[in-house]
């Protein structure tokens, strides 16, 4: 990764923003009024922001670029940039499925960026974890294959079950574990126009390791807990993550391992994200890792739990300034994701319900009575949100199983559009 450059004006730093989608931590960046904000939006994600969205940062210089011609576009967002009071001397793309656009885009055009070798080791997940060998780090064995059928042969050496995945994938989307033979039948046909890969099921605890950068050092790193491993979340297991408290015993040294893998992968600055396993043997095992801002509420747990403003921190790193670390809170906070299911709503547990027991701290509904959902097989499918708290992760495990108890959700057939 190219190093931030200094900025030697007296003016706000002027960050060009990938804008692939609303966000919390964009609504944050936005609000602030110690630092500009300059939206890249690529031609392939502008059906995921809302109506509501453009309307509300119709302010903001927003430039769009074509992606089957970064290099023409490129060219013209140097001639665009240059009309601006200020153009952009930083650089953050918070959106996973866009790195290898977004990353040589920046290239092009001067920014802050990571190399083509460094996206594909946070994005391909064959050059991923041939990384994670080659800086010493454990992960599951895997193969790249062109067919089910490679999958079973693959399952055959290694055993039962394994896990069959894009190799680019991400919320588990086109991800199956497959537990005998018979699953192989159940598999789509592969679309060749992809990369796919299998490897082997980790048996374990989960963790999301999360940490803060500057310079290549860990400022800090922020466990959380999987109550379930994510995979499973696709059968209905409970769908959660939650931030150990501070002060917790916590199973394994997060900063340090997080620190190994931001040197084995150069990563310069900004927000590290990477999932491992503790296995039954005791064993880490590191899963998948990512250049970006991880999903769900999950750096939003970590503000909660350690008592800080965890959005701004995020994007001062990547303006190359110190975050305020100043942290105020010591407890486990953790968000749970709603059900959700197909069908048009006839019911559904009220906000003001949910903010009544054990633990919530808040509640957001994406879904009434009377919408027709037709949910996608991904992890971050759900109806909504609750963020819970208690001293330690346990507990907040113990508090997010009585939420979903008490959570009631009916839907009646309807037609899909």
């Amino acid at each position: 990764m190219t190093t931030t450059p200094a900025h030697a004006s007296d003016h706000r730093p002027v960050v060009l923003l990938v804008d692939g989608r609303p966000s919390t931590f964009v609504d944050n960046a936005l609000a602030r009024d110690d630092v500009s904000i300059v939206l890249l939006r690529l031609s392939t994600a502008l059906a995921e922001l809302p109506p509501e969205y453009l309307r509300r940062t119709t302010h903001l210089p927003a430039f769009v670029a074509q992606v089957d011609n970064l290099e023409g576009e490129a060219e013209r967002y140097l001639e665009w940039a240059r009309k601006l009071p200020e153009a952009p001397t930083y650089f953050c793309n918070p959106q996973e499925p866009l790195q290898e656009t977004a990353q040589p885009f920046a290239e092009l055009v001067g920014l802050p960026h990571l190399t083509r070798e460094q996206v594909a080791w946070v994005r391909n997940k064959p050059a991923m974890k041939d990384r994670f060998a080659e800086i010493g780090l454990g992960a599951a064995r895997y193969r790249v294959v062109r067919s089910v059928a490679e999958a079973g042969e693959f399952a055959a050496e290694h055993g039962w079950p394994t896990v069959l995945k894009p190799m680019d994938s991400f919320a588990c989307i086109d991800t199956y574990r497959l537990d005998s033979e018979a699953d192989l039948a159940g598999v789509p046909d592969l679309d060749p126009g992809r990369g796919w890969m299998v490897e082997e099921f980790l048996r374990g605890t989960e963790y999301q390791l999360c940490a803060l950068v500057l310079e290549g050092k860990v400022l800090d790193a922020y466990l959380s807990l999987n109550p379930a491993p994510i995979l499973t979340v696709l059968d209905g297991a409970i769908n959660a993550n939650i931030t150990y408290a501070r002060s917790e015993p916590q199973p394994f040294d997060a900063t340090a391992v997080c620190q190994e893998l931001v040197d084995g992968l150069g990563l310069d600055h900004g927000y590290f994200h990477g999932e491992c396993f503790i296995t039954e043997d005791g064993g880490l095992r590191i899963g998948e890792v990512a250049a970006r801002i991880s999903g769900c509420e999950v750096p939003a747990n970590h503000g909660l739990a350690y008592g800080f403003d965890m959005h701004r921190a995020i994007l001062d790193t990547y303006i190359g300034r110190m975050p305020d670390l100043g942290y105020t809170e010591d407890r486990a906070v953790g968000d749970l994701l709603l059900p959700t299911r197909a069908g048009r709503v006839t019911r559904i547990t009220a906000r003001e319900e949910l903010l009544t027991l054990p633990g919530v701290m808040g509640a957001r509904l994406k879904v009434g009575v009377g919408d027709v959902l037709v949910p996608p097989r991904a992890s971050y499918a759900s109806s909504g949100y609750v963020h819970v708290e208690g001293p330690t992760a346990d507990e907040v495990t113990r508090r997010m199983h009585n939420i979903l108890d008490n959570f009631v959700m009916e839907t009646e057939p309807a037609e899909q559009a």
